[in-house]
C-alpha cells in the first residue's frame, strides 16, 4: 500500500506549523492512510459533509533519552509508524462519513503515564496538548466553515480530547456543532463533563462515548482494580451503558492486521464496572493472542459497528 508525498518539515523551534500538510497525519487535502478503505467496503457510498478531528494514541513508546519526554515533531520514523498503524487502522473508520483531520503533535512518551515525577509528566502532557489546541484552532480558522464536527481519539489522544472538549465545546457555542465524541481507550469519569452527556443510545448526538476493552473475567490489578471513580462506558455493539449482554452475532466485523479483510462476529461484549469485557476474539491464528488486555483493539475489534454508528449519528444530527 503506497501513498504519495513525504515528510517535508519546516518547524520553528520544534513547533509544528499546521499550515503545512505534513504536520497533519491525516488531512483531506492530501492522500494519506486515513483514506484507505478495506476492500470489502470499497463500493459503499462516501459522504463527507461532516469533519472528524482525530487524536492518535501514543506511538512514542521507546524508552526516552534523558529529558526527552516528548517526541520530535519531525521524527520521520515515528511519523511513519503513526501513519501506518493508528491512522490506517483507526482513523480510517471515519472516512465513509467524514473528512479526516489528524494533527501530528509532540506526543508524550508512554512512560509519562507511569512517571514518578508527576510535575515532569504533567509538563510533557501539557506540551502535547498545546500542539493539539493549536492544530484545532487552525482547523477552525481555516477549514471548518461551520461544518458539524466529530471529536475522536484513542489512548493518549483521549487524554487530550477530554481537555479539548472542555475548552472548546462545554458551555460554548461550538457545542451546537458537536455530532458526537468517540473518546476511547482511556478512562473518562462519568462526571468529567458538566454539560456533555454520555450517549444513551445509537442515535444520541451532542454526547460522548468511551470504553476500554479486556478479556471477560480479567481486571487489571495495579490500576483498574484501584480506580476510585466511576468510569463512563458504552457497549459498542449496543451503544448503551447498561450491563446488557451483546452476543458475537451483533459484531458486524473487525478489521485487523490484514486491513483488506473483514472478520465478522469475532467477539461479544458486555460492560463490567469501569470496563468492557469481551470473549477472546475469533479470527485465523487468534490462538496466538495471549494478552487479556485488548487496548490495541479498542477500535479495530468493532470497526464495522463504529463505521455504521458514525453514519447513524450523523443522520440523527441532521434531523435535529
Amino acid at each position: 500500500m503506497k501513498f504519495t508525498g513525504g515528510y517535508h518539515f519546516k518547524s520553528y523551534d520544534g513547533r509544528p506549523d499546521y499550515s503545512n500538510p505534513d504536520y497533519w497525519a491525516a488531512h483531506p487535502y492530501k492522500k494519506d492512510p486515513a483514506d484507505s478503505i478495506p476492500a470489502p467496503l470499497i463500493s459503499n457510498t462516501i459522504d463527507s459533509a461532516v469533519d472528524v478531528f482525530f487524536l492518535h494514541p501514543t506511538t512514542y513508546t521507546k524508552t526516552p533519552q534523558a529529558q526527552k519526554y516528548n517526541a520530535d515533531i519531525d521524527d520521520s520514523v515515528l511519523n511513519a509508524k503513526t501513519d501506518y498503524t493508528t491512522i490506517l487502522y483507526q482513523a480510517s473508520v471515519f472516512n465513509e462519513s467524514c473528512r479526516v483531520f489528524a494533527p501530528r503533535y509532540r506526543q508524550a512518551n508512554l512512560s509519562m503515564y507511569f512517571h514518578k515525577d508527576t510535575a515532569e509528566a504533567m509538563s510533557a502532557f501539557n506540551l502535547a496538548y498545546e500542539d493539539i489546541k493549536t492544530a484545532f484552532q487552525y482547523y477552525l480558522d481555516h477549514f471548518n466553515h461551520g461544518r458539524p464536527i466529530i471529536i475522536a481519539s484513542h489512548s493518549q489522544g483521549t487524554t487530550h480530547a477530554k481537555r479539548l472538549l472542555k475548552e472548546f465545546f462545554e458551555n460554548k457555542t461550538l457545542y451546537n456543532k458537536l455530532v458526537c465524541a468517540y473518546i476511547i481507550g482511556i478512562a473518562v469519569e462519568k462526571d468529567y463533563f458538566s454539560t456533555i452527556p454520555l450517549c444513551k443510545d445509537s442515535m444520541s448526538t451532542g454526547c460522548f462515548i468511551s470504553w476500554r476493552t479486556f478479556r471477560t473475567g480479567y481486571i487489571e490489578k495495579k490500576y483498574i482494580r484501584n480506580e476510585k471513580f466511576e468510569a463512563a462506558v458504552v457497549n459498542p455493539l449496543l451503544w448503551t451503558s447498561t450491563n446488557e449482554y451483546a452476543p458475537e452475532s451483533m459484531n458486524r466485523g473487525a478489521v485487523l492486521l490484514k486491513f483488506n479483510k473483514v472478520y465478522p462476529h469475532t467477539n461479544d461484549a458486555v460492560i463490567h464496572g469501569n470496563i468492557l469485557w469481551i470473549s477472546k476474539p475469533r479470527f485465523p491464528f487468534g490462538f496466538v493472542v495471549k494478552s487479556k488486555n485488548y487496548h490495541a483493539g479498542d477500535i479495530n475489534l468493532f470497526y464495522l459497528n463504529i463505521r455504521k454508528n458514525i453514519k447513524d449519528r450523523i443522520a440523527a444530527f441532521w434531523k435535529k
